[in-house]
């Protein structure tokens, strides 16, 4: 888009590409447009969306507990904190998708429908001055431009998770006419005017479009298996589990604070139970999709951090008794998690293949992870033991900036060139035989990586092609390739991601 000027059409390779909507391109090209470094550009508008999202869950925790909970273990603080340190956040905050613009722009549009709801009456707010209603006329306003950016970030995805979140609070408390507000016409106009030009725009410029992306990436995703990310129904569960670590204990506390509300009967009017069935929707949507990838269910971990940091909250301010048993599940999970990371790094597939030098390094960063756990849950134990909550609370969030920073300055620079395909593009830049390499089959995101950094896409390779060629495939690729008879011999170097393999020409 920076390079042609065309705004309107995504392309990949000079084709239309019309798999993702086109807000994350517009945000990404601009960098380019910009000139900034290329991991910049991709990946800032990403970065950007993660902390509006953090900033939204504390601006709701401030606005519904502000006054409810001492200012050291409120909502307000533990949200953004909780969600910008969770793996999910880490993660998705660094990656070339739409998905936490989409994540960022579904919290906003939450966030607006909150104070919506909350100019109603229908929420309970703890710190409310007057039983006076205000207009919600800018709420309004702001849902349906936030709504719109999420679709184009994703597309009519947006609808059904935030309509199926309101729909499933007002089937629970009854509250239809609070509801039926969203139906204004200043929402749906201002929505229609931020979400619909491009998509109108696209179809006029490119007559396949609507079939493409609506019908294709949208339906066929959704109903069939057509894109290859089948997994089982209870798929999304521990995956909502593994992205909220290091918090992931934290959901007990928030489980009790929901039965708490169930018991006093308060919960129909209780901003937590609107932001559980945010956070509820997205995951039990996708569960019956065909389709299935982690980033999916994004959405629901901004509204699962600001319960976490609710139930944490009301559990920090209930003595020893309840931060104790809390602080020593968290240490516990560091120490799992690092446990964990040293049995994998010696299943990593560099293991037969690095140098001694890189061998000792990575046995001594090994180590150095462990002592910073075991440090780490020994200091966490300690402030629960002496109800030092804000403790508890830094101690965590000391231990996922270094884990983050022991990640990107050792563990990162090992695994890209086992997972990117950056090297393998630098090391055959200047290869005689361009015209002559090909792929044969290799996942699709290495396809992709390869297409980006070689500038153009690699073609298969087909059996049937009687001439000499470099393929670039992986072990099972080349088994067949050797049960084609094409390559007899033997390949010395290790496999880091791709083989390359010298195909010689056919005698006709």
């Amino acid at each position: 888009m920076s390079e042609t000027g065309d705004w309107v059409t995504p392309r990949l390779y000079g084709q239309p590409w019309f798999e993702k909507p086109i807000l994350y391109y517009w945000a990404a090209a601009l960098g380019f447009l910009f000139h900034l470094p290329a991991e910049w550009a991709a990946r800032l508008p990403s970065a950007i969306a993660a902390l509006t999202a953090a900033l939204t869950v504390g601006w709701l925790g401030w606005k519904h507990y502000g006054n409810d909970i001492p200012i050291e273990k409120s909502p307000a603080l533990l949200a953004p904190l909780l969600f910008s340190s969770s793996v999910a956040a880490i993660g998705f905050a660094r990656a070339a998708t739409p998905d936490m613009l989409f994540s960022a722009a579904i919290a906003l549009a939450m966030a607006s429908a909150a104070s919506i709801f909350r100019y109603a009456g229908a929420l309970r707010v703890a710190h409310a001055a007057s039983g006076a209603r205000r207009s919600d006329f800018f709420a309004l306003f702001l849902f349906g431009a936030f709504l719109g950016l999420a679709v184009l970030a994703k597309g009519p995805a947006a609808i059904v998770l935030a309509g199926g979140a309101l729909l499933v609070w007002a089937l629970a408390t009854r509250q239809w006419r609070a509801t039926l507000r969203f139906a204004h016409p200043l929402a749906v106009v201002t929505f229609c005017i931020v979400a619909l030009p491009w998509y109108v725009v696209c179809a006029l410029r490119n007559p396949d479009f609507l079939r493409i992306f609506l019908f294709q990436h949208n339906f066929e995703r959704y109903l069939t298996p057509l894109f290859q990310h089948r997994q089982p129904f209870w798929f999304f569960g521990p995956i909502v589990l593994l992205a909220l670590l290091p918090w992931t204990v934290l959901l007990w506390p928030a489980a009790r604070e929901g039965l708490r509300l169930w018991r006093e009967r308060s919960w129909t009017n209780s901003p937590g139970f609107f932001f559980a069935c945010w956070a509820v929707v997205p995951v039990a949507f996708f569960s019956f999709s065909q389709s299935k990838l982690p980033g999916y269910v994004l959405p629901a971990i901004p509204p699962l951090a600001l319960l976490c940091s609710l139930g944490a909250a009301r559990a920090l301010g209930q003595g020893r008794a309840a931060v104790m048993p809390i602080a020593v599940a968290i240490g516990l999970t560091w120490l799992v998690l690092a446990i964990i990371a040293l049995r994998l790094e010696h299943r990593t597939p560099w293991t037969s293949y690095r140098s001694d030098f890189t061998s000792q390094f990575a046995s001594h960063i090994g180590y150095a992870v462990l002592f910073v756990a075991v440090l780490a849950a020994l200091l966490i134990v300690a402030a629960g033991f002496y109800r030092r909550p804000h403790y508890l609370i830094a101690c965590c969030a000391l231990s996922v900036i270094a884990s983050v920073e022991v990640a990107s300055l050792s563990v990162l620079p090992i695994l890209d060139r086992f997972e990117s395909a950056r090297s393998h593009a630098q090391f055959m830049r200047n290869d005689q035989r361009q015209d002559r390499i090909f792929t044969y089959h290799l996942r699709r995101d290495w396809n992709y990586g390869l297409a980006f950094y070689f500038h153009r896409e690699l073609a298969e390779w087909s059996p049937s092609d009687p001439d000499a060629a470099l393929v670039l495939t992986t072990p099972v690729g080349l088994e067949e390739i050797q049960k084609l008879g094409r390559f007899r011999g033997t390949l010395d170097e290790p496999y880091v991601g791709v083989l390359y393999v010298p195909i010689n020409r056919t005698p006709r």
